[in-house]
């Protein structure tokens, strides 16, 4: 077997300070997305085993069971918990792009 045949690659990036707070206000804004994605999805998954999707879809009085519910609450209650969490951590690196700007001189 014959060795791979990396070619060299530079680590150099060259960006502006203001270009870095760009990027970071952005990679927070699509995280936010992303957990809103996931609080919408556990409304839906709620909505559904109560039967109030506006879709008009629901499920069975068979399928949905007093147990059922309940793991159902507890995984989305872990869930939001996880998001909460994710919220917080957001939350510490906007303060901290915020400290950047006003320490980052400006032309």
């Amino acid at each position: 077997m014959s060795q791979a045949n990396i070619p060299p690659i530079s680590p150099l990036i060259s960006i502006s300070m203001d270009q870095t707070i760009l990027l970071l206000f952005a990679s927070i804004a699509h995280e936010e997305i992303a957990l809103a994605h996931i609080i919408n999805a556990e409304a839906e998954k709620l909505q559904l085993v109560l039967g109030t999707l506006e879709n008009g879809t629901t499920l069975t009085s068979e399928t949905v069971t007093l147990s059922n519910l309940l793991d159902i609450n507890a995984s989305v209650t872990k869930t939001l918990q996880d998001v909460i969490m994710k919220e917080m951590l957001l939350q510490f690196k906007f303060e901290n792009v915020l400290e950047l700007i006003s320490i980052s001189p400006r032309p």
